[in-house]
């Protein structure tokens, strides 16, 4: 049985692959017409300046979005990684203001100590989840509260600043004109692409989300790769919080309200598929820049913040009956 899985799985991803290809096209082609139709309405959507804000803009989003990938592709979901950003972020801020250490010293520990934060949590939705076959909405609304709470409490509900010069000016540097944290994020869509479309464990990331029975019988180990997406996300979360101490250059407990449901937009309106086991993370990529965009167009064409609100959610709502036509053309249902 196991033979056969490892004969199967390749040429079923590898379709999967090519249509995957053809959906990113369709989303890119959607981002075109976006960017065609604010560079027409809006005097300096195109400007440089407003590109960096962008790029800048997207990215902790994007970050957020590539770990939900792999959850949302095993049919998961993740409500918790804003908050879990807050409870990484201010963990990390707590250590970076440490009196005594070396500004060297306090900016690597604070990294360690947002990414060991953030892969906790997400260790623990993944556990919980798997071992009692719990629907991930619950237990990640959990989590959702916990990092939360734990967030203010840590921090008694207080804004921590007064970071090293050197952590501040990562935040704001660039490279050849790109964001030095967008091209962080490049980099982490890169990698998870290789191991999505290039590993044994992304190939059983896409077949837990398309037959999970057939995986298990198959004598892969579903309960530990179930774990390890929840895990990989809660490690994005970390890394998303370090970066928006940088950009920000502070560590509040209040910060990544809401940010998960844009996270979650951009993985949907990307193309992956809410049934689990069909998606990209460069569609992914597409989608975060379609939310970035529409946000950054509708700012500049002077619409309010309700009237932006109002359109980003008919965009996603939009994004997910697309979603269900799409796997009903799948299914042939």
């Amino acid at each position: 049985m196991q033979s056969e899985m490892k004969i199967d799985m390749p040429a079923q991803h590898k379709k999967m692959s090519l249509k995957a290809i053809v959906r990113d096209a369709g989303i890119g082609i959607a981002l075109l017409v976006l960017i065609l139709i604010f560079s027409i309405t809006t005097e300096h959507f195109l400007a440089p300046n407003n590109i960096t804000n962008i790029l800048t803009q997207i990215t902790i989003n994007l970050i957020l979005a590539v770990g939900l990938t792999f959850v949302i592709l095993i049919a998961g979901i993740d409500l918790s990684v804003g908050s879990v950003l807050a409870f990484a972020c201010v963990v990390a801020g707590k250590v970076i203001t440490i009196e005594g250490l070396d500004a060297n010293t306090a900016i690597f520990l604070a990294v360690i100590a947002s990414l060991l934060a953030g892969t906790l949590c997400g260790l623990l939705n993944g556990l919980i989840s798997a071992y009692w076959g719990l629907p991930s909405f619950i237990i990640t609304l959990g989590m959702l509260n916990i990092a939360r709470g734990g967030a203010l409490h840590i921090s008694e509900a207080q804004t921590i600043y007064s970071f090293p010069e050197q952590f501040n000016d990562f935040g704001s540097a660039s490279l050849f004109g790109i964001p030095v944290v967008f091209l962080v994020a490049l980099l982490l869509v890169g990698i998870a692409g290789f191991v999505l479309h290039k590993t044994v464990f992304g190939r059983m990331i896409y077949g837990i989300g398309n037959n999970e029975e057939a995986v298990r019988l198959a004598g892969h180990p579903v309960f530990w790769y179930k774990v390890m997406a929840y895990t990989i996300c809660g490690l994005m979360a970390g890394i998303a919080g370090i970066v928006y101490m940088a950009r920000l250059n502070i560590s509040s407990p209040i910060a990544g309200i809401g940010f998960e449901l844009n996270a979650i937009a951009a993985v949907i309106i990307g193309g992956t598929s809410l049934m689990g086991g069909r998606g990209s993370v460069y569609g992914t990529l597409l989608g975060a820049f379609i939310i970035g965009v529409l946000a950054n167009g509708l700012i500049l064409l002077g619409l309010n913040d309700f009237m932006r609100q109002m359109i980003t959610g008919v965009v996603i709502i939009v994004a997910v009956v697309l979603d269900h036509y799409r796997e009903k053309m799948t299914t042939g249902s």
